[in-house]
């Protein structure tokens, strides 16, 4: 679910990628969606990184709707394993 605690949680991961001069961050995404302003603070830093982000869809299964759609978009390259998928793209 993307909420507050997510968004803190991604956005720390991508400073502390940035700090560490990785060459690129995979966000592993399985989410039913979740709440507009947390998605916006995830995409807009993502937008503004200085390292390439990937999201990648897993496990097997998994989703990545409404919010996730968007953050997915946001990325740098969009990966899906097997049996997953992406859509219904509603943040509420």
């Amino acid at each position: 679910m993307i909420n507050p605690i997510t968004s803190q949680y991604v956005v720390s991961g991508i400073e502390n990628a940035e700090a560490e001069e990785a060459e690129c961050l995979i966000i592993q995404l399985d989410t039913p969606g979740g709440l507009d302003t947390s998605m916006r603070d995830i995409i807009k830093k993502m937008l503004n990184s200085t390292i390439p982000i990937i999201v990648y869809i897993s496990p097997s299964g998994g989703r990545a709707a409404s919010a996730g759609v968007f953050i997915t978009l946001a990325s740098n390259i969009a990966a899906m394993a097997p049996g997953t998928n992406i859509g219904a793209a509603h943040p509420i």
